[in-house]
């Protein structure tokens, strides 16, 4: 039996375990341990793994004031200036999580020229050199609280 790791060939021999080991290593990551229903030892998460399972959250430079943004692709950004492990991060995460859910099943989109939300299209266009979108008659910029999308996301969470 023969598999590849990163682009390289290994063959194993059940006969020779030596060899094995020398050319692949298994994690030695310790999981939670439970005897007779008793827990022997927890899962520890450093403060600074922001992460949820299935959506890579990516920490970067977002601008000024900005917190976080959910993505098209899936991936969540949130600010650099967040403390890893706050709080505020994760309000942050939880709000673009939310954002998230909704482009998953279909609830929210958008494009360069538009927003859809629950099957509404509200317009959107660079003014200014700001990113602004059409709601209630008026043209606001993205990420102002009373879009109907981010007072959902916003629910019990307060504005961040």
């Amino acid at each position: 039996m023969a598999f590849k790791l990163k682009n390289k060939k290994f063959k194993y021999n059940a006969g020779n375990k030596k060899e094995l080991k020398k050319s692949f290593k298994l994690g030695s990551e310790k999981n939670l341990q439970a005897v007779s229903g008793e827990i022997k030892n927890k899962l520890n998460f450093k403060k600074s793994d922001a992460s949820v399972p299935g959506t890579p959250i990516i920490r970067k430079d977002l601008g000024p004031g900005i917190l976080g943004e959910a993505n098209m692709d899936g991936t969540i950004f949130i600010s650099n200036t967040l403390e890893p492990g706050s709080d505020l991060e994760k309000q942050v995460i939880n709000h673009e999580m939310r954002h998230a859910t909704d482009m998953k099943i279909g609830k929210l989109a958008y494009t360069d020229d538009y927003v859809l939300y629950n099957g509404t299209k509200y317009p959107r266009k660079d003014i200014n050199n700001k990113d602004m979108i059409y709601v209630d008659g008026q043209w606001k910029e993205a990420g102002t609280h009373d879009f109907p999308w981010e007072k959902e996301a916003n629910n019990g969470n307060g504005n961040i």
